[in-house]
Protein backbone atom coordinates (compact mmCIF):
# COMPACT_ATOMS: atom_id res chain seq x y z
CA UNK A 1 0.00 0.00 0.00
CA UNK A 2 2.80 2.42 0.90
CA UNK A 3 4.61 1.56 -2.33
CA UNK A 4 1.47 2.18 -4.39
CA UNK A 5 0.79 5.54 -2.76
CA UNK A 6 4.43 6.53 -3.22
CA UNK A 7 4.27 5.64 -6.93
CA UNK A 8 1.20 7.84 -7.40
CA UNK A 9 2.76 10.78 -5.57
CA UNK A 10 6.02 10.39 -7.51
CA UNK A 11 4.24 10.42 -10.87
CA UNK A 12 2.18 13.46 -9.90
CA UNK A 13 5.30 15.28 -8.68
CA UNK A 14 7.07 14.58 -12.00
CA UNK A 15 4.07 15.92 -13.92
CA UNK A 16 3.94 19.06 -11.80
CA UNK A 17 7.65 19.70 -12.25
CA UNK A 18 7.35 19.09 -16.01
CA UNK A 19 4.50 21.63 -16.21
CA UNK A 20 6.58 24.24 -14.38
CA UNK A 21 9.61 23.59 -16.61
CA UNK A 22 7.36 23.88 -19.65
CA UNK A 23 5.99 27.23 -18.51
CA UNK A 24 9.47 28.60 -17.80
CA UNK A 25 10.69 27.53 -21.23
CA UNK A 26 7.45 28.45 -23.02
CA UNK A 27 7.03 24.80 -24.11
CA UNK A 28 3.27 24.93 -24.18
CA UNK A 29 2.72 21.47 -25.63
CA UNK A 30 4.66 20.05 -22.65
CA UNK A 31 2.60 22.14 -20.25
CA UNK A 32 -0.64 20.99 -21.85
CA UNK A 33 0.16 17.26 -21.77
CA UNK A 34 1.63 17.42 -18.25
CA UNK A 35 -1.36 19.30 -16.82
CA UNK A 36 -3.87 17.10 -18.68
CA UNK A 37 -2.18 13.93 -17.40
CA UNK A 38 -2.00 15.36 -13.86
CA UNK A 39 -5.71 16.18 -13.88
CA UNK A 40 -6.55 12.69 -15.15
CA UNK A 41 -4.45 11.08 -12.39
CA UNK A 42 -6.51 12.98 -9.82
CA UNK A 43 -9.82 11.91 -11.36
CA UNK A 44 -10.07 8.15 -10.51
CA UNK A 45 -10.27 8.68 -6.75
CA UNK A 46 -12.93 11.38 -7.07
CA UNK A 47 -14.91 9.36 -9.60
CA UNK A 48 -14.76 6.24 -7.43
CA UNK A 49 -15.88 8.26 -4.41
CA UNK A 50 -18.81 9.60 -6.44
CA UNK A 51 -19.77 6.00 -7.28
CA UNK A 52 -19.43 4.96 -3.64
CA UNK A 53 -16.43 2.75 -4.34
CA UNK A 54 -13.28 2.46 -2.22
CA UNK A 55 -10.46 2.24 -4.76
CA UNK A 56 -7.52 0.13 -3.50
CA UNK A 57 -4.10 1.84 -3.74
CA UNK A 58 -2.85 -0.85 -6.13
CA UNK A 59 -5.69 -0.10 -8.56
CA UNK A 60 -5.08 3.63 -8.36
CA UNK A 61 -1.33 3.16 -8.91
CA UNK A 62 -1.98 0.99 -11.98
CA UNK A 63 -4.32 3.61 -13.48
CA UNK A 64 -1.91 6.48 -12.78
CA UNK A 65 1.09 4.63 -14.21
CA UNK A 66 -0.90 3.75 -17.32
CA UNK A 67 -1.92 7.38 -17.85
CA UNK A 68 1.66 8.51 -17.27
CA UNK A 69 2.97 5.97 -19.75
CA UNK A 70 0.47 6.57 -22.52
CA UNK A 71 -0.02 10.34 -22.35
CA UNK A 72 3.18 11.77 -20.88
CA UNK A 73 5.95 9.33 -21.83
CA UNK A 74 4.20 8.32 -25.03
CA UNK A 75 3.51 11.84 -26.30
CA UNK A 76 6.16 14.08 -24.71
CA UNK A 77 9.11 11.70 -24.93
CA UNK A 78 7.81 9.91 -28.02
CA UNK A 79 8.07 6.44 -26.51
CA UNK A 80 5.61 5.16 -29.12
CA UNK A 81 8.11 5.85 -31.89
CA UNK A 82 11.23 4.95 -29.91
CA UNK A 83 9.96 1.56 -28.77
CA UNK A 84 7.68 -0.36 -31.14
CA UNK A 85 6.36 -2.49 -28.29
CA UNK A 86 5.39 0.41 -26.01
CA UNK A 87 1.83 0.76 -27.30
CA UNK A 88 1.23 -3.00 -27.25
CA UNK A 89 2.42 -3.39 -23.65
CA UNK A 90 0.27 -0.49 -22.46
CA UNK A 91 -2.79 -1.78 -24.26
CA UNK A 92 -2.30 -5.32 -23.00
CA UNK A 93 -1.95 -4.09 -19.42
CA UNK A 94 -4.92 -1.76 -19.68
CA UNK A 95 -7.06 -4.43 -21.33
CA UNK A 96 -6.28 -6.88 -18.52
CA UNK A 97 -7.38 -4.12 -16.15
CA UNK A 98 -10.54 -3.58 -18.20
CA UNK A 99 -11.26 -7.30 -17.99
CA UNK A 100 -10.81 -7.20 -14.21
CA UNK A 101 -13.01 -4.11 -13.92
CA UNK A 102 -15.62 -5.83 -16.08
CA UNK A 103 -15.60 -8.86 -13.79
CA UNK A 104 -15.77 -6.78 -10.62
CA UNK A 105 -18.67 -4.77 -12.03
CA UNK A 106 -20.64 -7.83 -13.16
CA UNK A 107 -19.90 -9.61 -9.88
CA UNK A 108 -21.05 -6.47 -8.07
CA UNK A 109 -24.42 -6.66 -9.85
CA UNK A 110 -24.86 -10.09 -8.25
CA UNK A 111 -23.78 -8.61 -4.89
CA UNK A 112 -20.91 -11.07 -4.71
CA UNK A 113 -23.17 -14.12 -4.91
CA UNK A 114 -20.94 -16.60 -6.74
CA UNK A 115 -23.86 -19.02 -7.08
CA UNK A 116 -26.28 -16.57 -8.75
CA UNK A 117 -24.99 -17.33 -12.26
CA UNK A 118 -22.60 -19.83 -13.86
CA UNK A 119 -18.96 -18.64 -13.60
CA UNK A 120 -18.60 -19.01 -17.37
CA UNK A 121 -21.53 -16.64 -17.97
CA UNK A 122 -20.06 -14.04 -15.60
CA UNK A 123 -16.68 -14.41 -17.30
CA UNK A 124 -18.24 -13.89 -20.75
CA UNK A 125 -20.02 -10.75 -19.58
CA UNK A 126 -16.74 -9.56 -18.04
CA UNK A 127 -14.95 -10.20 -21.33
CA UNK A 128 -17.56 -8.20 -23.25
CA UNK A 129 -17.35 -5.33 -20.75
CA UNK A 130 -13.55 -5.32 -20.98
CA UNK A 131 -13.65 -5.08 -24.78
CA UNK A 132 -16.23 -2.29 -24.55
CA UNK A 133 -13.98 -0.28 -22.24
CA UNK A 134 -11.09 -0.83 -24.65
CA UNK A 135 -13.25 0.52 -27.48
CA UNK A 136 -14.10 3.59 -25.39
CA UNK A 137 -10.36 4.22 -24.93
CA UNK A 138 -9.89 4.09 -28.71
CA UNK A 139 -12.61 6.72 -29.04
CA UNK A 140 -10.74 8.79 -26.43
CA UNK A 141 -7.53 8.52 -28.46
CA UNK A 142 -9.37 9.56 -31.62
CA UNK A 143 -10.90 12.54 -29.83
CA UNK A 144 -7.54 13.66 -28.42
CA UNK A 145 -5.99 13.48 -31.88
CA UNK A 146 -8.81 15.38 -33.55
CA UNK A 147 -9.41 18.03 -30.90
CA UNK A 148 -5.93 18.67 -29.50
CA UNK A 149 -3.75 17.64 -32.43
CA UNK A 150 -2.00 14.77 -30.66
CA UNK A 151 -0.94 11.58 -32.41
CA UNK A 152 -2.18 8.84 -30.11
CA UNK A 153 -3.54 6.70 -32.95
CA UNK A 154 -0.24 6.77 -34.86
CA UNK A 155 -0.97 4.83 -38.07
CA UNK A 156 -4.73 5.28 -37.87
CA UNK A 157 -6.79 2.21 -38.74
CA UNK A 158 -3.91 -0.27 -38.51
CA UNK A 159 -2.97 1.00 -35.06
CA UNK A 160 -6.58 0.99 -33.90
CA UNK A 161 -7.24 -2.57 -35.08
CA UNK A 162 -3.99 -3.80 -33.54
CA UNK A 163 -4.95 -2.15 -30.27
CA UNK A 164 -8.40 -3.75 -30.35
CA UNK A 165 -6.90 -7.19 -30.94
CA UNK A 166 -4.57 -6.70 -27.97
CA UNK A 167 -7.56 -5.39 -25.99
CA UNK A 168 -9.39 -8.65 -26.71
CA UNK A 169 -6.44 -10.69 -25.46
CA UNK A 170 -6.10 -8.60 -22.30
CA UNK A 171 -9.84 -8.68 -21.63
CA UNK A 172 -9.73 -12.46 -22.04
CA UNK A 173 -6.94 -12.73 -19.45
CA UNK A 174 -8.83 -10.44 -17.05
CA UNK A 175 -12.10 -12.33 -17.49
CA UNK A 176 -10.32 -15.68 -17.11
CA UNK A 177 -8.83 -14.50 -13.81
CA UNK A 178 -12.38 -13.73 -12.65
CA UNK A 179 -13.57 -17.16 -13.77
CA UNK A 180 -10.77 -18.87 -11.85
CA UNK A 181 -11.48 -16.65 -8.82
CA UNK A 182 -15.07 -17.94 -8.76
CA UNK A 183 -13.66 -21.45 -8.99
CA UNK A 184 -11.43 -20.81 -5.98
CA UNK A 185 -8.23 -20.67 -8.02
CA UNK A 186 -5.74 -17.92 -8.91
CA UNK A 187 -4.22 -16.55 -12.11
CA UNK A 188 -0.98 -14.97 -10.99
CA UNK A 189 -1.53 -11.83 -8.92
CA UNK A 190 -4.83 -10.97 -10.59
CA UNK A 191 -6.81 -13.04 -8.12
CA UNK A 192 -5.16 -11.16 -5.26
CA UNK A 193 -6.16 -7.87 -6.92
CA UNK A 194 -9.78 -9.06 -7.05
CA UNK A 195 -9.60 -10.08 -3.38
CA UNK A 196 -8.19 -6.68 -2.48
CA UNK A 197 -11.02 -4.83 -4.24
CA UNK A 198 -13.74 -7.05 -2.75
CA UNK A 199 -12.36 -6.62 0.78
CA UNK A 200 -12.30 -2.84 0.32
CA UNK A 201 -15.93 -2.83 -0.84
CA UNK A 202 -17.62 -5.45 1.30
CA UNK A 203 -20.99 -3.71 1.27
CA UNK A 204 -21.13 -3.98 -2.52
CA UNK A 205 -20.51 -7.72 -2.30
CA UNK A 206 -22.78 -8.35 0.67
CA UNK A 207 -23.96 -11.80 -0.33
CA UNK A 208 -20.41 -13.05 -0.67
CA UNK A 209 -19.63 -11.67 2.77
CA UNK A 210 -22.59 -13.46 4.35
CA UNK A 211 -21.61 -16.73 2.69
CA UNK A 212 -18.13 -16.34 4.23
Amino acid sequence: MIGSNLSVRLVQAILLIAAVIGMVGAQWSLVFVAVLTLVLTLSPTRFARWLGIDLPPSFLAAIVIFLFGTLFLGEVFDFYERYWWWDLVLHLGSAMGFGLIGFLFIFMLFEGDRYAAPPLAIAMLSFATGISLGAVWEVFEFGMDQIFGLNMQKSGLVDTMGDLIVDMLGALIGATSGFLYLKGRQLGGLGAAIDDFVRKNKTLYAKMRRKG
